[in-house]
């Protein structure tokens, strides 16, 4: 009889301080908000996932946006209640992906430029893509994520 693999525990952390800094580009003009919030971090299924409150610094007040790390590899970025869009990113391709915005959703184009994943070491997440919709460039996009016990 064979033995069923040991599936890899869900480690949860509550009371988590995450600072977030997101950095928007667009044409010479940078935006920069940052963040500093409490967050759940846990990891399943060898994904790192971290989950947090937005406020009126991010300019999505009244919605929680989850991000889904798989190594340096792949993340998505997935906003849910007053704002809802999900995000998918992925190292030299690009996807089109959902972002609800007051006035209705769109279909925008996600470029990846970059992803860092020195959460499990540094407690550090980085990462860079450009937007588009309907092919006209939007904005070029950092993420800075630092993890830190509350």
């Amino acid at each position: 009889m064979q033995k069923k693999p040991i599936k890899e525990a869900i480690v949860l952390k509550n009371n988590v301080m995450i600072s977030l800094t997101s950095i928007q580009r667009q044409y010479g003009e940078e935006n920069k908000a940052e963040l500093l919030t409490k967050a759940t971090v846990s990891k399943s299924g060898g994904q790192d996932v971290i989950s947090y409150e937005d406020t009126s610094a991010t300019g999505f007040e009244g919605s929680i946006t989850t991000i889904t790390v798989n190594g340096s590899r792949s993340a998505s970025i997935i906003r849910e209640g007053t704002a809802n869009s999900v995000l998918s990113l992925e190292i030299g391709r690009k996807h089109f992906c959902q972002y609800g915005t007051p006035y209705g959703n769109m279909q925008i184009g996600v470029y990846t430029h970059a992803i860092s994943n020195e959460l499990a070491k540094k407690g550090r997440l980085y990462l860079k893509y450009t937007l588009d919709l309907n092919s006209s460039y939007l904005s070029d996009n950092e993420i800075i994520m630092t993890i830190n016990q509350a």
